[in-house]
């Protein structure tokens, strides 16, 4: 595929589209606060802030809303963990949170076992135009007609590189092999490239670059399992290859995002895959080492071409919450003009809000920003999965993949594995 030329709008809404059942709704309190109109506080959960964006986001919602007031919950930064606290607390009907973050992979599930209270009338009632966002970052959200959350932002993998030691980067992934030995070898760094390898989502992710950008696949577009393909094989040896090279940490196995960026951020590292988060990290004089030294590019390519698996996270309203009509106060606010600029420029995520995008402020941001070809481009990425049952697909993805990477076993015993056992999660 080429990563940098398909239509945003198409690719994502064919990427990210679920169809689930949905479910009722509860009661509510006033948006201006309690009775009375006395200050109300709702709990706001998500994953790790590297970037501090949530709090300037925060800050600026509670000026505009000074009767409401937002608790920061820090979830897991590990995404595994992060859902699977999210559901034991939601399984045990806890009003704890109010307001919080999804991975773009969770709306279909939590919305079936009645975990997200529906947006419809709240979009309705604010006159909420959805025809101003990414279409498929909306369709994400929707579960059999219905509304469930908002995009928040989207996210595809991406190459990130020392633009001062290596004037062009590499265009496919041989090319990448060769590139960072000489790095190593030379010296200009102590590693040549950087991935995220630990069992844990991420590998997933990275794994699915490797295997489509050879012409692998999980499930068909039937949602049969073809994972055993000689076209994985080969995406899947060529990520043993790299993740067992001199020239990447010994304990890439560990690594989760915020260990590759770290040390990529300290100069140990000519080259990195990871999210477009990275950039804004990279230009963070307060702690990073290579300011104004890193560039950008589609991760390389393969035989069939470069892939990028597609991200994202969105926001919804626990259904259990007693405050949901200040919680969707908040989604508005996160999600329209002024949340979406903060996220861009503070936090270096890419707004799903498609008016931000012209914001000089956020072109300014970061290079990807201003680069039509980047928001063109994000449409190239590869969906994970899309199946009811997805959890139950990446732990057996995570579990064979990291046997495969640590030597425990090779790609083709990985990939007949996974074969046996998806078929049976699809086939209950």
């Amino acid at each position: 595929m080429n990563f940098w030329r398909k239509g945003l709008a198409a690719g994502l809404a064919l990427t990210l589209a679920f169809s689930l059942a949905a479910c009722s709704t509860g009661g509510e309190q006033s948006a201006e606060g309690g009775k009375g109109g006395e200050k109300v506080e709702i709990v706001f959960a998500r994953g790790k802030d590297v970037t501090g964006e949530s709090k300037k986001i925060i800050e600026a919602f509670e000026k505009k809303h000074p009767n409401i007031k937002v608790k920061f919950k820090e979830m897991p930064a590990d995404t595994g963990q992060n859902h699977d606290q999210l559901v034991t607390m939601f399984s045990s009907q806890s009003s704890e949170i109010d307001v919080f973050n999804l991975d773009v992979i969770w709306p279909a599930e939590f919305a079936k076992a009645g975990y997200l209270q529906p947006l419809d009338r709240y979009i309705e009632k604010d006159k909420i135009n959805l025809n101003d966002y990414i279409p498929g970052a909306v369709e994400a959200g929707k579960v059999d007609g219905q509304q469930f959350a908002l995009p928040l932002y989207v996210d595809a993998g991406l190459l990130f590189y020392r633009k001062d030691l290596m004037p062009e980067p590499p265009k496919t992934w041989d090319e990448l092999i060769q590139k960072a030995k000489e790095a190593k070898s030379q010296g200009k760094t102590k590693f040549g490239y950087l991935m995220q390898a630990k069992q844990y989502e991420g590998l997933v992710c990275n794994f699915l670059e490797f295997i489509s950008a050879y012409g692998g696949k999980v499930l068909d577009e039937n949602g049969n399992v073809v994972i055993n393909s000689p076209e994985s094989v080969k995406g899947l040896n060529k990520m043993i290859e790299i993740a067992n090279a001199d020239f990447v940490p010994s304990n890439i196995s560990t690594f989760m995002e915020e260990h590759s960026h770290t040390a990529f951020l300290e100069g140990q590292s000519v080259m990195v895959r990871n999210w477009p988060y990275q950039y804004a990290l990279a230009q963070d004089q307060k702690q990073s080492k290579i300011v104004d030294k890193v560039a950008v590019a589609p991760l390389p390519a393969g035989d069939k071409g470069s892939a990028a698996t597609l991200g994202g996270w969105m926001m919804g309203i626990n259904k259990y919450s007693k405050h949901k009509k200040e919680a969707w106060e908040f989604i508005k606010f996160a999600t329209g003009p002024e949340g979406q600029k903060i996220q861009a420029v503070h936090g270096g995520k890419a707004p799903t809000y498609l008016p931000a995008y012209d914001e000089e402020e956020v072109k300014k941001a970061s290079p990807l920003f201003a680069d039509k070809n980047f928001v063109n481009g994000v449409s190239a990425a590869v969906s994970r999965p899309v199946s009811p049952v997805y959890p139950k697909i990446s732990e057996v993805i995570q579990i064979e993949v990291s046997k495969a990477i640590t030597g425990k076993q090779s790609a083709e015993d990985a990939l007949k594995n996974i074969e046996t056992q998806l078929k049976e999660v699809v086939k209950k």
